[in-house]
């Protein structure tokens, strides 16, 4: 049973880390795209590396911290029927969706993007502009961080399904306020 435990809070840990960190260009994101904005209607000015960043970030963001959204239930859910549900349901209803739609979905994910991404990092491939960013290789591969990290919250919830059913109850409420863990 602790090494259940040990594993969720691993896996919690490592989102909950990855999503506070990836938040931080939330930040720079938006003083990039002020700037990107006073440049180009205050001075007339403009350059393509600096206009593709926002949107390499926004999509860093998305990918990266879905993980994050994930564990803190950030996701689109069924409330209909998940919340008036016993905790037991919850958990049933957490191993079924995990295991017969969320990984499913990803494994596809991952089958479709892997090729795609491989393809880019043997070219070491870069931005279509002139003048944009170099890296896009590093970009591409936030899909497969995506999938990673949601796969790996996916196991954390089950995990966290199988100790409810097994009794420890405390192990169905939600991490808050970045409390990993029961």
């Amino acid at each position: 049973m602790s090494a259940l435990v040990a594993v969720v809070r691993a896996i919690e840990g490592l989102n909950e880390a990855v999503g506070r960190a990836v938040s931080w260009l939330m930040v720079l994101m938006v003083l990039t795209t002020f700037l990107v904005a006073v440049l180009r209607y205050g001075f007339s000015v403009g350059w393509v590396g600096l206009q593709e960043s926002y949107v390499w970030m926004h999509g860093i963001i998305f990918m990266c911290a879905a993980g994050y959204t994930f564990l803190h239930e950030g996701h689109v859910r069924i409330d209909l029927i998940y919340r008036p549900a016993s905790a037991r349901t919850k958990a049933w209803i957490n191993i079924f969706g995990t295991l017969f739609l969320l990984w499913p979905t990803l494994t596809v994910i991952w089958t479709v993007a892997l090729p795609y991404v491989l393809l880019s990092w043997q070219r070491l491939e870069t931005s279509r502009e002139a003048g944009g960013l170099p890296g896009l290789y590093l970009w591409k591969t936030s899909m497969l961080i995506f999938v990673a990290l949601v796969a790996l919250q996916g196991l954390a919830l089950v995990l966290r399904s199988i100790l409810v059913l097994r009794g420890r109850a405390e192990w169905g409420a939600k991490p808050e306020d970045g409390q990993i863990g029961a």
